[in-house]
């Protein structure tokens, strides 16, 4: 015997920007909903990733809910640990435990034209939605590259993002691939205790020194006596980020200066010319994520610390060879290579009106109205969709202005009245996408002479968002019904569960 329920909506994913969907479900008065979650607790990427060093590089201020403000946190960038403590705090302040389906992994997702519904098969039970939120966000599933070999090494292999504790790397000869954010925060942390690190790096990144200290007591007393002064203060750390958009989206010219500041960093921690040559880019600064630390520059420096100015190659054995012939011999190999972003794994999972996959309909690349709806899947929106992303911000605010876009769609939905889906029109798509492309054409991610991983395989960035914050919030502040279609039920169509008695049984 298998459950099956039926509800309103269903929330995929329970990080940022799952609980920020079941937060604001819960305040525009919907409780007929679900938030199905493959792990065994929320939190998302802040559950998965607990490796060493693990930090924000968004200060805690601006990376939190504005509908829920935390006058407690420690220090300016906050850890892993306080940030999955606070989205625990979030799930119980607001109730949502009750909606969560823990253990529960989507399996596949597909349109019944017929019902006007989705049927959602996961790893724990069966459940049919009106509408799915799509929550999974882009740092959720690891990328590990293809190397040849791999499976021969005899030593240890993990992800950054799936850290194994049980293994002590004290006295080891570690290889951490790739320099991306993860890794300039595990070189510092891993460096004192390993016999030798070697860093395997394809592109150097430009990293600023990181402006963290401890948040006072003080500091900390006059925000929950004066919750005004937390708001001014994510005011100002907002305000701030948003003046800086212009150089990156619209004159990257002006980034001189920040290159400038950026080189008198690695000169005043690196005295050898010939590795502070191997760690200067050759790009424009911003191109790739500016990363933010006061320990990687002095750790790469050190004497047990070598840097293979290449990616890897091979494996043979115990030995790795860099792209450049370098051989290295290693016990463990650590893989900082970032996540499945611009091939959304959940893609797979999903089958729309025609029975197409969202995968091979985005297998010319992701795109979608408003960050949120896509051609041929009605009523199935993202929350942190195609080019939603953000080079120098927080995520929450772009978070924030997509839950305004769904519970303004879900009030549509709400005056439509009857049995009803809103498809969005494939017109209305590529419209928005071919003013967000044009607009990407001037920035610093598409001019600035790299290769990122804010780019798909066709070189279009599918990623970020080419304006403010301020900007994408006014986009998405209402649903534009032209911009959709509006499907009614077949009369034949079977009848909806109601909520009253929704919850059946099935027999397998």
């Amino acid at each position: 015997m298998a459950k099956h329920e039926h509800v309103r909506v269903a929330v995929i994913g329970s990080g940022f920007g799952g609980l920020g969907a079941a937060v604001r479900l819960r305040r525009e008065g919907i409780t007929d909903f679900v938030v199905l979650e493959r792990a065994d607790s929320v939190g998302g990427t802040w559950r998965d990733n607990s490796y060493p060093g693990c930090a924000c590089d968004v200060p805690s201020h601006l990376y939190s809910f504005s509908f829920a403000p935390n006058p407690d946190w420690p220090r300016t960038f906050s850890g892993q640990r306080h940030i999955r403590a606070y989205l625990e705090h979030v799930t119980d302040t607001f109730g949502i435990r009750p909606h969560l389906r823990l253990n529960h992994e989507v399996l596949r997702m597909e349109w019944d034209a017929d019902a006007l519904r989705w049927e959602i098969e996961t790893s724990s039970g069966s459940f049919s939605a009106e509408v799915v939120v799509s929550a999974t966000g882009p740092l959720s599933d690891p990328r590990i590259p293809d190397v040849p070999g791999l499976d021969g090494f005899p030593g240890k292999v993990f992800h950054s993002a799936r850290w194994d504790h049980d293994y002590d790397l004290t006295g080891k000869r570690v290889a951490m691939i790739g320099t991306g954010a993860s890794a300039i925060q595990i070189v510092p942390a891993i460096q004192p205790q390993v016999r030798r690190l070697t860093l395997f790096q394809r592109t150097p990144p430009w990293v600023m020194p990181r402006m963290d200290r401890n948040i006072t007591g003080a500091e900390r007393r006059l925000h929950r006596a004066l919750p005004a002064t937390a708001t001014l203060r994510r005011g100002l750390l907002w305000g701030i980020r948003e003046l800086q958009v212009g150089a990156f989206t619209k004159h990257p010219g002006e980034l001189g200066l920040v290159e400038k500041l950026a080189k008198a960093n690695i000169a005043r921690a690196v005295k050898d010319p010939a590795l502070r040559a191997k760690l200067t880019p050759s790009y424009r600064i911003g191109c790739k994520r500016i990363l933010l630390s006061n320990a990687y520059y002095p750790a790469v420096a050190r004497p047990n610390v070598d840097v293979v100015a290449s990616g890897l190659r091979e494996v043979r054995g115990s030995t790795l060879v860099g792209a450049d012939g370098t051989e290295t011999e290693v016990d463990a190999i650590v893989f900082g290579t970032g996540f499945r972003v611009t091939d959304m794994p959940i893609a797979d999972r999903v089958f729309g009106a025609d029975g197409l996959s969202l995968a091979d309909a985005w297998k010319d690349g992701m795109e979608s109205l408003r960050g949120a709806t896509a051609a041929g899947f009605p009523n199935w929106m993202t929350i942190i969709g195609p080019n939603t992303g953000l080079g120098n911000s927080s995520m929450i605010l772009m978070i924030e202005s997509q839950l305004n876009y769904m519970a303004d769609y879900l009030r549509q939905l709400n005056v439509l009245g009857g049995r009803a889906a809103l498809a969005v029109r494939p017109s209305a798509v590529h419209a928005w996408n071919r003013k967000v492309q044009a607009r990407m054409e001037r920035t610093v991610w598409k001019a600035g002479g790299c290769d990122s991983w804010y780019l798909d395989a066709n070189g279009r960035n599918t990623t970020l968002w080419p304006g403010t914050t301020r900007e994408f919030r006014r986009e998405t502040r209402q649903v534009d019904l032209s911009e959709y279609e509006v499907i009614r039920a077949p009369r034949t169509a079977p009848a909806v569960t109601s909520r009253s008695s929704r919850t059946k049984e099935t027999t397998q």
